[in-house]
């Protein structure tokens, strides 16, 4: 057997049971699994917080996300993607549930916990930096039930997005296309128009989709890409906490051009440790089932 691995974008061209057509079923039946796990999230919040709360959660965008149970309800929306995803892909049986997360033989705690280090603390500098400058926008809502919500759902959260944009939707393309560079920009739109930010918005979180995608590429798996992910929201939830920054829908042009040039000074930084760490490295097939890295 070949000890190298196989490219993550066009992995799933790699099993027995793949069809083109295959992953449009998963997508479906995720669609209506996801349908029904969401009409059950939003009736238990619906008895047990009230029906104002839901309606001016949904209503409100992502002005309305500055209290715990507000996050945590609409992170439970898009942590549901992952146990949708995965009944779907067991229905229709076309790939290993595992592969979605990487062609390595599944999710990499080490090297996830790894890359979350860097990221965590250059956004807690940039934003740290950013309110400073600006001085602080929120209002102070530390809680211990808020601190809980951003360790736990804001993390499941955004890992649960990379399953979905730089697992299903990006390896998808990939095997319909095998054209990375396409593949990397039509993922990163399906992500940014995924998002409710105003057009300028939009173009940051196409940045953000490009720079995730590149890294599940390179590393052939969603753990580093998830890293970064996890570090931006982490970061966003610590300052609203804090009430050191605000969750904004409609971002000007100035937070969106620093945020860019952020990103891609954060992007370099990752690269250059991944390069000189081998995160990139191929990995052989005896290191996969121990989760181990070349670190």
């Amino acid at each position: 057997m070949d000890d190298k691995i196989s490219d993550y974008i066009t992995f799933p061209r790699t099993f027995e049971n793949y069809r083109w057509y295959k992953p449009i079923l998963v997508f479906i039946l995720s669609l209506i699994i996801l349908s029904i796990l969401m009409v059950a999230i939003v009736a238990v919040f619906y008895l047990t917080v009230g029906p104002e709360f839901v309606k001016s959660v949904f209503s409100g965008g992502y002005e309305a996300l500055t209290s715990p149970m507000a996050i945590l309800f609409t992170d439970l929306l898009i942590i549901i993607f992952i146990p949708s995803l995965y009944i779907a892909s067991k229905i229709v049986n076309d790939r290993p549930f595992s592969s979605y997360s990487s062609s390595r033989g599944g999710w990499n705690f080490k090297l996830f916990f790894k890359a979350l280090v860097i990221p965590v603390i250059l956004y807690i500098i940039f934003m740290a930096i950013d309110t400073a400058i600006r001085g602080p926008e929120g209002t102070y809502s530390f809680s211990l039930a808020f601190l809980l919500v951003i360790l736990i759902s804001v993390p499941l959260q955004s890992i649960a997005e990379e399953y979905v944009f730089r697992g299903f939707f990006m390896q998808t393309l990939g095997s319909w296309f095998r054209i990375p560079v396409l593949v990397l920009v039509l993922q990163a739109i399906i992500f940014a128009l995924g998002h409710g930010y105003n057009s300028i918005g939009i173009f940051e979180t196409f940045v953000s989709g490009i720079g995730f995608g590149f890294f599940a590429w390179k590393t052939n798996g969603i753990e580093v890409s998830s890293a970064l992910h996890v570090a931006n929201n982490f970061a966003v939830g610590l300052f609203v906490m804090l009430g050191l920054q605000a969750s904004n829908s409609t971002p000007q042009l100035w937070d969106v051009a620093t945020s860019i040039v952020f990103l891609i000074i954060l992007y370099v930084i990752m690269y250059y440790v991944g390069k000189k760490t081998d995160w990139f490295g191929e990995i052989p097939e005896n290191a996969q089932n121990e989760g181990l890295f070349n670190l």
